[in-house]
């Protein structure tokens, strides 16, 4: 336990969470990984148990907690090993359920906020376009005004829940010639006619749906619009700070549940009349790696408290996503081959590890994007501001 930044109360509460993961999730993970599709019930379970609330107002049935319960929900989420089980999690809790709390008004966090804590309604973030990739400001989607509808038009990919969820918080261009400035953001029903989804197969994530969405002359009333109009850029940019902590939380999270899973393997298998962890080259990267979690780990806890403190720390959570997604990446690489030939088997889990874990630079901000984003901060002493 570290003191520093966890109370009594905290580690209680990661003690109950892992005990409801070992019971109620991890008996289904194999199925889910199979079929891509996450069982309904599980959604409720976690919002019965208040897991979809950690972060938000009571009034709306949540348990407004410190950000270092986020940290525990996240940590033991990527213990489970089950990265998309995870990702679906997670990409409902605080990239959709964020946006609904912070831009809409009473009225939409009434009808989605409440039921998304409670695990009636999932939610997903709609940003990433197919030609845009991490260029927000690039994005087509259209939201044209038409008496007391907005219609929307256009398409957007790699979704999280984007073909299971029950609403979709999605970003479009209302004054398209004002570029970066005339982007928007709405919540639209899922059964909205002109909206249909695609599944993605993925490299891993296999648990989660990953979608292709296409808006086809969508209608959805003015009071859809989330927050000021052609204020969505500022909103989303704002958000990318907590996004890119989750992600660099994730990454230390999965790096050390690689790491204690290799030590508990290396303590029993055995080599030339020893077990493996008494040889010095094994145990020396052994060293290397525990030493690079726990820097990311560190680091990814000082940053919390900060963001919890109200800071507003864009900088270093590009920093931490950019770091320890890398830190993940190539620690789950050594630890694969620490197990030898099990490594590459099915049956062992470093395999989906090491699959899942590839998704941390490539997702929520490439690393070139992120390096380019802390470079203009460095270099350039570009202030990026929050949205007032």
């Amino acid at each position: 336990m570290n003191s520093m930044y966890f109370t009594e109360e905290h580690e209680l509460f990661r003690q109950s969470l892992k005990e409801f993961l070992k019971k109620e999730v991890t008996p289904h993970i194999e199925k889910w990984e199979k079929t891509g599709d996450i069982d309904r019930f599980i959604w409720e379970k976690f919002g019965k148990m208040g897991y979809f609330g950690i972060a938000y107002p009571e009034e709306y049935g949540g348990l407004e907690l410190d950000l270092f319960y986020t940290v525990i929900f996240l940590e033991e989420l990527q213990k489970i090993n089950s990265g998309g089980f995870a990702a679906a999690m997670w990409a409902h809790a605080y990239l959709a359920m964020t946006h609904i709390n912070k831009e809409g008004d009473h009225r939409i966090k009434e009808i989605y906020l409440r039921a998304s804590i409670s695990g009636e309604k999932i939610g997903c973030l709609c940003i990433t376009e197919p030609f845009g990739g991490s260029d927000v400001a690039a994005m087509r989607t259209t939201a044209v005004k038409d008496g007391d509808h907005y219609v929307i038009n256009g398409s957007k990919t790699f979704i999280t829940n984007g073909v299971y969820s029950d609403y979709l918080v999605i970003a479009a261009k209302t004054n398209p010639e004002l570029g970066n400035k005339g982007i928007s953001i709405f919540v639209i029903d899922r059964d909205t006619p002109g909206i249909s989804a695609t599944k993605l197969d993925k490299l891993g994530w296999k648990a989660s749906d990953t979608g292709e969405i296409a808006f086809d002359n969508v209608k959805i009333p003015l009071h859809n619009l989330m927050g000021e109009e052609n204020k969505g850029f500022s909103y989303i940019m704002q958000h990318f700070a907590l996004e890119r902590l989750i992600m660099g939380v994730n990454a230390h999270a999965r790096a050390e549940y690689a790491l204690d899973y290799v030590i508990e393997y290396m303590s029993q298998r055995e080599a030339f009349g020893r077990t493996i962890d008494k040889f010095q080259a094994l145990r020396h990267t052994v060293a290397d790696i525990a030493s690079e979690v726990e820097m990311c780990k560190e680091f990814n806890y000082s940053i919390t408290k900060r963001l919890n403190d109200g800071q507003y720390v864009v900088k270093e959570a590009s920093m931490s996503k950019l770091l320890s997604t890398k830190m993940a990446d190539e620690v789950i690489y050594k630890c694969l081959q620490l197990l030898g030939g099990y490594g590459y088997m099915e049956d062992y889990p470093m395999a989906r590890l090491f699959r899942d874990s590839r998704l941390g630079p490539i997702g929520g901000g490439t690393s070139e994007i992120l390096k380019e984003i802390i470079a203009k901060i460095v270099i350039d002493k570009k202030e990026y501001k929050p949205a007032t």
